[in-house]
């Protein structure tokens, strides 16, 4: 890099590679390849530590650019400092072209042709976000996903080839919601959305600045020990200072920073400097003297003599009312382009408008380095900078304070001297203030170490005493920024995006977590856009191993994930779900599973958790568990429940338990939550879900889990807890089956064809007509007498399945488990209790109403017996209840010429 060809305006000298960078200063923030897991001690660099914290590099040429030492670094070539190119790039223009003006100012939507990114019908997607509400917010919905997909590209390595892509990303953006602004106006709300996600851009470029120097200085600590070199030479005395001390250095890429910031802007400047094309300085005024002179008329108006460029001032007469003008537009560009950086752009405007002088005046902040002093070569160098810099610094610094001038001229030569008060005259955005400062700060910490190093000159030190004892820190910029006299400034320092680079700044993490924890508790929502950045910050400080506060980062994924939930963007929420700790994101995504009601999105769903890690099985197992134990009371007996239909909170249990059947791995979980929600229903009373929910298990279900115990390899039994679970299956199976046959019966009990009433038999035709009803009756009698007994017998034997449930009885564990479920347990038995009774009442009627009342009396044995011992579900109650309906049958035979128990009398 040619050190003598700066565009810049820092009054320091550095190489085009600096390979040491501040190595006395140690810093725990960051890992050294040695070190082993590098976030255990790691330390977020706080207020207190400010001192320390890697600053920027305050450069002549250009920030110097450290080679990459680490694996987090891009894997080819290296990061630029500022990703992002303007569209109209300054650096390469020529201002004695024709065009150069066009080139400088170009329109926002300049340079969108050589785009990829855009196409001819940009119009027509303009035209179309016109429609919509909100176009803005529809134009830059796409974000959400090209976020994630650069977060998992680059997840592992790289990350600032992310960061690129961060910044590309909201640029790309950006220029699309321009065409947009265009048409919809400034005051829109697509104009706030551009407006957040250049912000975005800028945090996302500061972030990839600072933090490459940060890092870069944290890996070279322990590996280089940093030798200072005597010189007589100002330009090598400031680059070793750079090379020490990080204060100076990131100062100075925040400086760096902004001005890129303004040099992107450049083409929103409004004025039109073509006006200056011109190479007679101050022709107005120079047309006027020449008249004079040949006239010989004195001219009432007073102005100048003579055209030296002191001579408005010496002679305090005005120059021409066209001149004046001109010259302060001119002054305004000046600054403008000074301000973004450009000082070699700034010198050719000058020359374009022949005011060479002016242009030599820029020149001369440049620290003085003579190449030929200790080169030990006979060819001799070019001297850089100026050997004079002292008396130009202390002619700017007066000139500066020069009431008289323009406040841009004042502010031109006060940037360039470190005088804050003029340049801050002038500022009007948060970001031109933190420059004034930063760009003071900087010129102060240099001038300050060259005394101390004997280099300084004489001059200099007749500069004002609080500009040679100031004691800049990064803290007290923005405490100077808080006081400010100007309202806009004082707004835009509570703005959300200057807050946090604020914080990026100061390397203060625990400060701007403090602050993410407080915007995400105020009553206020947050822009869509402003918690996407948050959260892909955190994780971006997660990814270079910085220790941060666990509890906020997972409340602003969480919130972040709210949002993704909240805007239906269901391909991404997975992802970050899985950035929470694991019992959390299981919760989390249990949650966000609830919502899904769409039956084809659940596959998709599920796909995604296995892909980004999660627990699937546990997942879906608390979905299931959630639902199923929401809004449910004590275990209810079904005498007391009061409706037994299927409400829409029973049909969510119903459906829940279809997340448990996409996976065969998830059978054996799937067969215990149904058993689990069948329980609910069948102590309710609720025998149609219970139904609906048994239909959904599959029927290879119980195969399936005993192919998946054999396939890994074991002979023994099933673990108690399948076991018990697919006995349970079966003990539910045969009471629902019990229970339909019983309606089967019940409902053709009670549809008996009805007899026929005889007609009078006044006429032979109508006789004939009562034999015929007649006997249709019989035989319609007939076939649903034959019906019944086949429904009574099946009947019969689906209850005594359930009564003589084998192996120790229904709705009762064979199996022994060493985790026994209390609650299972308790409902179970309760079933038991409720289920057993009823069922033998209703086999009871059934078999009174067939009269078969010896059967009935053989069901007393049954229930009597101590090998089932199901007398022992039964209350006493219900005891004397079902005794009571014994003695109907009884009777019944009684009347029959039987005994009581159904056997004939003995003689």
């Amino acid at each position: 890099m040619d050190w003598g060809q700066s565009e810049l305006l820092s009054p320091v000298v550095r190489d085009d590679l600096v390979t040491v960078a501040a190595r006395r200063m140690k810093k725990v923030a960051f890992p050294s390849p040695e070190m082993g897991n590098p976030s255990a001690s790691l330390v977020t660099p706080a207020r207190s530590t400010l001192r320390k914290t890697p600053a920027s590099l305050f450069r002549q040429a250009g920030t110097p650019r450290v080679p990459d030492v680490s694996a987090i670094l891009a894997h080819a070539g290296r990061t630029p400092r500022f990703v992002h190119t303007p569209r109209n790039t300054l650096g390469s223009l020529n201002l004695d072209d024709s065009d150069w003006t066009n080139s400088m100012y170009a329109s926002p939507t300049t340079g969108l042709e050589n785009t990829s990114f855009f196409t001819e019908d940009i119009t027509h997607l303009a035209s179309a976000l016109l429609k919509d509400d909100d176009p803005g917010e529809a134009a830059a919905t796409s974000l959400f996903p090209d976020f994630l997909a650069s977060f998992l590209k680059h997840s592992s390595s790289a990350v600032f080839e992310l960061l690129e892509d961060y910044q590309t990303l909201c640029q790309d953006k950006v220029d699309v919601l321009q065409s947009v602004v265009l048409r919809a106006g400034q005051n829109s709300k697509t104009a706030g959305v551009r407006w957040l996600l250049q912000q975005e851009n800028h945090s996302w470029r500061l972030i990839s600045s600072l933090y490459r120097d940060r890092i870069q200085l944290a890996l070279e600590d322990d590996m280089m020990v940093d030798v200072a070199i005597p010189s007589e030479s100002e330009k090598v005395v400031v680059e070793q200072l750079f090379q020490r001390d990080a204060l100076v250095r990131q100062s100075q890429l925040v400086v760096d920073w902004l001005e890129s910031i303004a040099k992107d802007q450049m083409g929103d400047f409004s004025d039109n400097i073509e006006y200056y094309a011109k190479s007679v300085c101050w022709e107005n005024t120079l047309h006027s003297l020449k008249l004079r002179r040949k006239s010989g008329n004195i001219f009432t108006v007073p102005l100048v003599t003579e055209l030296d460029p002191d001579a408005p001032l010496r002679q305090q007469q005005p120059l021409a009312d066209l001149d004046r003008e001109d010259d302060v537009r001119l002054l305004k560009n000046l600054f403008t382009l000074i301000r973004a950086g450009m000082t070699e752009e700034a010198q050719r405007l000058c020359t374009r408008c022949g005011q060479a002088w002016r242009a030599a005046t820029l020149e001369g902040w440049k620290l003085y380095h003579d190449p030929n002093m200790n080169s030990g070569s006979a060819e001799l160098h070019p001297v850089e900078g100026n050997p004079q810099r002292g008396i130009w610094k202390a002619c700017s610094w007066r000139m500066a304070e020069e009431e008289q001038l323009n406040r841009y001229e004042r502010a031109i030569y006060a940037s360039l001297s470190g005088n804050l008060k003029p340049v801050l005259a002038v500022c009007e955005s948060w970001e031109d203030c933190v420059w004034a400062y930063f760009r003071v700060m900087v010129d102060t910490l240099v001038e300050k170490h060259l005394m101390s190093s004997g280099m300084a000159h004489q001059e200099v030190e007749t500069l004002p005493r609080e500009y040679l004892e100031a004691n800049w820190t990064m803290e007290k910029v923005f405490e100077e920024l808080q006081a400010s006299e100007s309202k806009r400034v004082l707004e835009e320092t509570q703005e959300h995006y200057h807050v946090i680079q604020k914080f990026i700044i100061l390397g203060d993490l625990d400060g701007l977590l403090e602050e993410f924890c407080d915007w995400l508790t105020a009553s206020k929502v947050l822009p869509s856009h402003l918690l996407r950045f948050m959260s892909h910050l955190l994780l971006f400080f997660r990814s270079v191993g910085l220790a941060l506060k666990e509890d906020v980062c997972v409340d602003v994924l969480k919130a972040y994930v709210t949002l993704l939930i909240r805007d239906q963007q269901t391909e991404l929420v997975a992802s970050y779900v899985s950035q929470l700790p694991a019992d959390l994101a299981t919760a989390q995504y249990a949650a966000f599973l609830e919502t899904v009601s769409q039956p084809e999105l659940r596959p998709r769903c599920l796909q995604l958790a296995t892909e980004a890690g999660l627990d699937v099985a546990a997942v879906t197992k608390l979905v299931v568990e959630t639902v199923r134990e929401r809004d449910d009371a004590e275990f209810t007996p079904h005498s007391q429940t009061l409706e037994t239909g299927t409400t829409k909170e029973d049909q969510k249990k119903i459906d829940v338990i279809d997340w448990l059947l996409f996976e065969p791995a998830h059978r054996g979980e799937a067969l215990k939550q149904s058993n689990a929600i069948m329980r609910r229903f069948l102590a309710l009373e609720k025998h149609d879900a219970a139904k609906a929910v048994f239909s959904k298990v599959p029927e290879d279900s119980m195969r399936e889990i005993y192919c998946q115990w054999s396939a890994l390899g074991q002979t023994s039994p099933l673990p108690a807890e399948d076991e018990n679970a697919i006995r349970e299956h079966l003990c539910i199976r045969a009471y629902l089956e019990a229970h339909e046959a019983f309606s089967d019966w019940f409902s053709h009990s009670s549809s008996a064809p009805p007899k026929p009433t005889p007609a009078p038999e006044v006429k032979f035709t109508e006789r004939v007509a009562n034999e015929m009803r007649e006997k249709e009756y019989q035989v319609a009698l007939s076939a649903w007498s034959s019906r019944l007994d086949v429904l009574t017998e099946d009947v019969k034997e689906r209850i005594y399945n359930v009564l003589l449930f084998v192996d120790g009885g229904w709705m009762a564990d064979n199996a022994q488990d060493s985790e026994q479920d209390a609650e299972r347990s308790h409902q179970m038995s309760a079933l038991r209790s409720l289920c057993l009774p009823r069922l033998s009442f209703l086999l009871l009627s059934v078999l009174q109403s067939s009269s078969r009342h010896q059967e009935a009396l053989r069901l007393a044995d049954i229930i009597s017996s101590d090998h089932h011992r199901l007398y022992q579900v039964f209350s006493k109650e219900e005891l004397r209840r079902f005794l009571l309906k014994l003695r109907e049958s009884s009777l019944a035979l009684l009347d029959q010429g039987l005994d009581p128990l159904g056997y004939e009398l003995q003689q």
